[in-house]
C-alpha cells in the first residue's frame, strides 16, 4: 500500500529550503521517495511543506533509518523556525 510522509516547516530562509530540497531531491539515497514535492503557502510566507511518496511504509522507514537522512532532516531542522510537523499518512485511494 503506497504510504506519505509530510513535513511542515515554518522558516524565514525560504531560498535555503529550497536550495536544500533541490539537493536532496538529486542526492536522496536509495531506495527513496518514488515523488518529492516541496510546497510553499500562498497565504503565509515561510510556510511550507514537503510531500515525500513511497511505494510502502516500509519502503519509507527504511529510507528513514539510512544515516544519509537523518543528516539530511538535522539540516532541515536547522533551517526551520520551531519543530517541524511530521504527518504519516497511509493512503486509502488514489487514481491516476
Amino acid at each position: 500500500m503506497p504510504f506519505i510522509q509530510t513535513v511542515e516547516y515554518q522558516t524565514d530562509r525560504p531560498q535555503e529550503v529550497r536550495t536544500l530540497i533541490e539537493e536532496w531531491g538529486r542526492r536522496h539515497p536509495s531506495p527513496g521517495p518514488a515523488r518529492l514535492t516541496l510546497a510553499e503557502d500562498r497565504d503565509q510566507p515561510g510556510h511550507m511543506m514537503v510531500v515525500a511518496e513511497f511505494d510502502s511504509y516500509e519502503q519509507a522507514m527504511k529510507h528513514s533509518g539510512q544515516p544519509e537522512t537523518a543528516a539530511y532532516a538535522e539540516r532541515m531542522r536547522r533551517l526551520a523556525k520551531g519543530e517541524p510537523r511530521y504527518v504519516n499518512l497511509d493512503v486509502a485511494h488514489q487514481e491516476t
